[in-house]
């Protein structure tokens, strides 16, 4: 099947809540331009470099967001036009986001990483770290930065049970951290989880983005 034919497959199963991130990074600007022109606007890079270079090429009304595992020396290359940042996982790149932000007079949504895999190389919060940020000062002074939800990725397995433990955990979590810090916030309402193996099920635990790469575009080279 082509690039347009996989993406309108998946388009079609996506419930009307579900945001579908269609994960470009190491794909080419023309792959990109043809799930443009059927009208989509949400794509996904997770190297910095790659995701400036596409964003300078490609129409200014797509929403980037970056997915990948960002070092604060790289926010300030993103921060003027990213639409929403992942994988946030420290204070330090909050704050790094923050100031880069405040620089330009913007407001940047972010979603928390929450580590919810079996795999140590996983990056995330555990529930702790996250409360213990949450409950701080140095947190409550942030106003460039707009918490819009959590992220979190299972573990690489095939095991779809172990998955789905891990999903609806996250999804048991998200709706404690809403009630508990986020309650008054409107902008609190994503809950990014589930890729190309495992999207459906992140979508029948309450995922409201999943991000999906190889199922559209074919395995990268």
């Amino acid at each position: 099947m082509s690039v347009v034919e996989n993406f309108e497959q998946i388009k079609s199963q996506m419930p009307a809540n579900v945001k579908l991130v269609a994960v470009s990074k190491y794909q080419p600007v023309s792959s990109i331009r043809e799930i443009y022109e059927q009208g989509h606007r949400i794509f996904g890079e997770s190297k910095v470099q790659e995701l400036v270079s596409k964003y300078e090429t490609l129409p200014n009304d797509i929403n980037w967001h970056f997915i990948g595992h960002l070092q604060t020396n790289k926010v300030k290359y993103i921060v003027p036009f990213v639409t929403l940042i992942h994988g946030v996982d420290s204070l330090r790149l909050l704050q790094e986001i923050n100031k880069c932000a405040l620089k330009i007079n913007k407001t940047v949504d972010c979603l928390l990483q929450m580590h919810i895999a079996q795999e140590e190389t996983k990056f995330g919060f555990s529930p702790e770290e996250l409360e213990k940020m949450l409950n701080s000062s140095e947190f409550n002074k942030l106003k460039n930065v707009r918490i819009c939800g959590l992220m979190g990725m299972a573990s690489y397995t095939d095991d779809m049970e172990q998955v789905r433990i891990e999903f609806k955990g996250l999804a048991e979590y998200y709706k404690k951290i809403k009630t508990s810090y986020f309650a008054e916030n409107e902008f609190f309402n994503e809950l990014s989880m589930g890729m190309s193996g495992d999207y459906q099920l992140a979508i029948e635990e309450d995922s409201t983005i999943v991000r999906v790469g190889s199922s559209i575009f074919g395995e990268r080279n």
